[in-house]
């Protein structure tokens, strides 16, 4: 019995060795032990925005670029059938992809996001002249969507803050583009709730009355998180942004015009219902 006490107190023992966060005690990840006892209440995660790109190049060259230059990603979703998800970067790592970037009075956002991106060949001149832009194939939406939800949740990343990177960085991208599904990603709850038809409508009469002037366009913009120049003149700065925010939320007529719809479309957006 005495034999039998000591081997199952060794067992135990052993358990506990095994098991560090049991009696409060760990290591950091270079192997430097710490205790575990208490846990702050303040604290979140580091992550605060979820950027979304198009490579505007095929998955061998996105590969190329996003592992051997200086730019990258946290994630690239192929164009394969089906495709696949690669991890570049670890999330709890910095990547590369949003350069010069602000939204929402936060800068450089590098350091405060995951970067997702996709493989698209994004625009195409067409012979009379316009541009185009092919859809997200199905089958690549139905991995990038899980995707984003898991990140957002373990994160927890406020639908506000799921933005494409010509938001963040208007005055020189425009990814991903005006063929993005921003509208599929807000009925995931992924995004804010689209902007409610009939109140657009209604304050797209008023304004088509009343045409707002250009400081008022770029404090409803800034007001909604871009870095809007308040320069009171429809410069070139503020009609990159009025297109990106079109691509987003009127993506059949995105230049940069400020227009009754546009108007309406940034109140609705400022003034949500409760």
């Amino acid at each position: 019995m005495r034999i039998l006490f000591l081997l199952c107190a060794l067992a135990l023992l052993a358990g506990c060795a095994t098991q560090p966060h049991g009696t409060g005690t760990g290591t950091t990840p270079g192997g430097v032990p710490v205790v575990t006892t208490h846990s702050a209440k303040g604290q979140d995660s580091r992550v605060l925005f979820l950027i979304l790109h198009y490579t505007v190049a095929d998955l061998e060259s996105s590969l190329r670029v996003l592992t051997r230059n200086i730019v990258s990603a946290h994630y690239l979703v192929s164009d394969e059938d089906p495709p696949r998800v690669f991890r570049l970067v670890d999330e709890e790592r910095r990547a590369w992809h949003s350069g010069a970037s602000a939204w929402q009075g936060h800068a450089l956002l590098n350091a405060s996001s995951i970067g997702i991106e996709i493989v698209h060949p994004g625009s195409r001149l067409l012979p009379d002249g316009r541009r185009e832009e092919p859809p997200l194939p199905e089958a690549q939406l139905q991995a990038l969507i899980p995707l984003m939800k898991d990140i957002v949740a373990r994160h927890g990343i406020r639908p506000e803050r799921v933005l494409g990177h010509g938001e963040v960085s208007p005055s020189y991208k425009e990814d991903p583009g005006p063929a993005f599904p921003w509208r599929r990603l807000a009925d995931e709850g992924l995004t804010p709730p689209w902007p409610e038809a009939s109140r657009v409508a209604a304050r797209r009469a008023i304004y088509e009355a009343a045409l707002p002037d250009i400081a008022w366009f770029q404090q409803a913009l800034a007001r909604h998180g871009y870095n809007t120049p308040q320069t009171g003149t429809l410069d070139e700065a503020t009609r990159r942004v009025l297109t990106i925010f079109q691509m987003r939320y009127r993506p059949a007529l995105h230049d940069g015009t400020p227009d009754a719809e546009t108007a309406a479309l940034l109140h609705v957006l400022n003034a949500p219902l409760p």
